[in-house]
């Protein structure tokens, strides 16, 4: 049982916060479109704040509780790249000017956050209560992973997203961009503006992704410390890797075939931890086991993207859905 103190706890949440208010501060005061070479200096700056604190963290901890920590930041920068994904379609659709990415971005990783912690409180108090939490945190992943390979081929549909839908019949939206407002005047009355209808947007995806994530990290570790810095580290660097890998998302057109084998494989690792509790007999995966499967099918699935990609350049990536759409044309000749 990992031991931290009220006091740890505070100074790793001050450092979090610091860093995202930081990254705010910066997208406000100087709104711009981030280029290739600023997007791999604040990648290799958050990527190095994480490893450096899981190097830390295992003097501190122990080896064990070390490579849980890696194993589960794997896990959860994995499944961030799906969010990746997303966040494209959604400034896609919408159409954000590239010097509001930036703080949009920003807005989402918050949420994110907030929203992951919020899970994480909620999943260890459960797993403490009843053992059988194990068992359909597991189901929840199989369940999952099924749904993600089987609409893998598809993008999920954010004008249907019920909450865009809701907030549009509430509140009046104008169709122009006030700069980053999130609000205007137009007529003399206060609207918002479709920067407000993306952070909805993000937000609510988000609140999706939590679901299966959180789960997910608990699958490799359940600490709940080391599932909070696993999450926080790989969402700080989100925002960089966004304009990093912008360009090359669309080619790794076997990821959501790689998430869904890491996801069935960490739902089948939590059913055995379940079953073992039961009968012991049950054999259990390591944390060295799923570390080497996980970093192994991220792997294999990014070199065959790029192999594949390489020889026929049409190919496109999608992030998989949970659910079948119609295709728009489809979905606008039934309205």
């Amino acid at each position: 049982m990992l031991e931290i103190s009220t006091l740890w706890w505070v100074i790793t949440v001050v450092v979090i916060v610091g860093l995202l208010a930081f990254d705010l501060i910066l997208a406000a005061a100087r709104p711009h479109a981030v280029g290739f070479r600023e997007a791999v200096g604040w990648s290799v700056f958050y990527i190095l704040i994480a490893v450096g604190f899981g190097l830390a963290f295992m003097w501190y901890a122990g080896a064990d509780f070390g490579a849980q920590y890696f194993a589960g930041y794997i896990v959860e920068k994995s499944l961030s790249v799906d969010n990746l994904f997303v966040f494209v379609i959604i400034m896609t659709t919408f159409a954000v000017p590239e010097a509001h990415q930036h703080k949009v971005l920003t807005f989402g990783i918050i949420i994110a956050l907030i929203l992951r912690a919020v899970f994480i409180v909620v999943g260890a108090a459960l797993l403490d209560l009843f053992a059988v939490m194990f068992l359909l945190f597991g189901l929840l992943l199989i369940f999952t992973a099924i749904q993600l390979y089987r609409h893998r081929d598809q993008d999920p549909d954010v004008q249907e997203n019920g909450l865009v839908k809701l907030t549009r019949r509430v509140i009046p939206v104008s169709t122009e961009y006030d700069g980053g407002r999130l609000f205007t005047r137009l007529d003399g009355r206060k609207v918002a503006t479709p920067l407000f209808i993306v952070l909805i947007a993000i937000g609510s995806t988000d609140l999706l992704f939590a679901l299966d994530s959180i789960p997910a990290v608990f699958g490799v570790t359940a600490e709940p410390y080391i599932v909070f810095v696993a999450n926080a580290f790989a969402l700080l660097g989100l925002r960089a890797l966004f304009f990093l890998v912008k360009g090359l998302l669309d080619r790794l057109i076997y990821l959501s075939t790689g998430l869904a084998v890491i996801l069935a494989f960490i739902g089948v690792k939590l059913v055995l931890h379940w079953a073992h509790g039961i009968w012991p007999g049950v054999p259990t995966v390591s944390t060295a086991v799923s570390l080497i499967v996980i970093v192994v099918v991220l792997t294999v699935t990014t070199v065959a993207s790029l192999v594949r990609t390489r020889q026929d350049p049409t190919l496109k990536a999608h992030p998989g859905s949970l659910r079948a759409h119609p295709p728009r044309d489809e979905q606008a000749g039934a309205r």
